[in-house]
Order: structure tokens, then sequence, then C-alpha cells
């Protein structure tokens, strides 16, 4: 069934004449076949905007999709001046030992701060307590022009019987039978505080375990936050320790976990080794 001439439904014959009448597609002058064209057109302009709309889902799913190539360290992005992270910055800080304390630290801000975290774990271990052992980790942080003075200054100090006493040791600086001294410093954070040529001052925050584990112990261990800051001498190429000042704190609120017992704790020293190498 089609259209017929006279705008009816009908079988394309004439009124009157019956003769069968011809309508090219193309034709510009009958008025049937230029009000066909806009049908054509519509089509077109459909799927110009069905294609357009996918293109622009295309675009949107990319655009969601993307990978950010740009480098968080880049200079795009500065770091605040506020901020100091102890993060890796793929210079390898330290290239040796000395005993059980890394040396060879890298003349920069990243070798000064792997210093002093290292030094601040020495000092502050249970090694000090023993005379072998605390000459041993003076002569590997001071410099030789300090490290005998200081060894005398520290000599005075750790064979006091009151101080002894006070940390619940004997007078030869060992612990009561069955009980486990334990003196160990972790490391939070370092920061540079001032560096320029051969010196560096630098600051260690860390947590400090501290007292006698064991049965009876009238000094059991506990934690205490500390903060020292070291100023560092450069000295026949590695970082030693000029001066150090210590501050209590800034401590975090306890948590209220349940205290380990003292047997529990003494296997947990004795079996856990204290780290010697920080960063």
């Amino acid at each position: 069934m089609s259209l017929s001439d006279d705008g009816g439904y009908g079988d394309n014959r004439g009124p009157e004449t019956g003769q069968t009448r011809t309508r090219l597609p193309d034709s510009g002058g009958d008025g049937y076949g230029s009000g066909r064209r806009p049908r054509a057109g519509v089509s077109s302009r459909n799927l110009v905007t069905a294609v357009g709309i996918v293109v622009l889902l295309i675009a949107a799913i990319a655009f969601a999709n993307r990978t950010d190539t740009t480098p968080s360290g880049s200079s795009d992005s500065p770091a605040s001046p506020h901020t100091q992270p102890t993060a890796p910055t793929g210079t390898k800080p330290v290239t040796g030992k000395n005993g059980t304390i890394a040396s060879g630290f890298a003349k920069s801000e990243q070798g000064a701060q792997s210093a002093a975290a290292n030094y601040a774990v020495a000092l502050n271990s249970s090694g000090m307590y023993e005379s072998d052992q605390r000459d041993a980790i003076v002569d590997a942080v001071y410099p030789p022009s300090a490290a005998a003075a200081r060894k005398e200054s520290l000599r005075k100090s750790y064979t006091d019987p009151k101080f002894l006493a006070g940390a619940g040791l004997k007078a030869d600086g060992s612990p009561p039978s069955g009980t486990t001294f334990v003196s160990r410093a972790i490391p939070v954070g370092t920061k540079t505080v001032q560096f320029k040529g051969n010196t560096a001052k630098v600051a260690v925050w860390y947590s400090l375990l501290f007292g006698v584990a064991g049965q009876g112990s009238q000094n059991p261990v506990t934690e205490n936050w500390y903060t020292s800051t070291m100023q560092l001498q450069w000295v026949n190429g590695d970082w030693k320790v000029a001066d150090v000042q210590q501050k209590t704190g800034p401590a975090p609120i306890g948590s209220d976990q349940t205290a380990a017992t003292a047997g529990d704790l003494s296997k947990a020293v004795q079996g856990f080794g204290g780290f010697t190498y920080a960063r």
C-alpha cells in the first residue's frame, strides 16, 4: 500500500485515466519526492546523535579510568616545607658497621638523620651498663678526640650504686637472678634541625622500653618517650656525636592493651633482637 496522488491511500492509479504514475526518488519537481527527503534527513541526524553519544561515553570512561603518571615527588606537587618524613630516598645511607653499630653514613641530611637514629639506639641500649660494651659504643659514636673523656664521664655515671639501684640492677650492673634487664630504644622519626657543611643538628623522637622483666621485679618494664637532639660533626669520613640533649616526650595516650606477664615479656625480649640499624 502506498500514498495516492490525491493524498489518500490507493493503488497509484490516477482518478480517471487508469495510467500508472512513477515517482523517481530524486525528482525535484514532484511534491511527494521533496516530501520524503526530510525523513532521510531525520534518520541521518539521529545516526549522528547516536554516534556522538557513543563517543562521549567512550571519552567519559577513558577519563574515569585514566592513570595519573605524575610522580608523587615531582616539582608539580612540592612537598610542604614543614614536613620531613623519615623515608627512603634511593640513596644508600650507610656502607658498613663498627662492631654492632652502623658506620660510613653519607654526608647528607639523610646520612645525618640515619646516624642520629642509630646512635640513639646505641646510647640507650643495655650495653651501656656493661663496661666493655659501653667503651665500644663510645668509640663508635664519638670522635677520637672526645672518646677518652666521654668514657670516664660515663663510667662514673654507670657505676654509681644509687643510679644502678634506681634502674633495678645490682651494684655490678647485672639484674637480679632470674630476671632480664631491658633498655631498648625504638626511633619513631628524625628531623634535621640544621645542616651546614661538616656539621648537622638532628632531633630523634623515640620510645624507650626500660626496666627489669621477671618474677618479683621491683622495676617492671615501662614505656617512656623522649626526644634527643644531637649535634653531629663530620670526622674522618663519618658522622660523630659532639653533643646530645635529651628531653621527655612527646608521649601519646596509653592504650588499653593488657600488659604482658613478666614471663612473657622476658621471653619476648630474649627472643626478639633489638634493631642495630635504623633507616
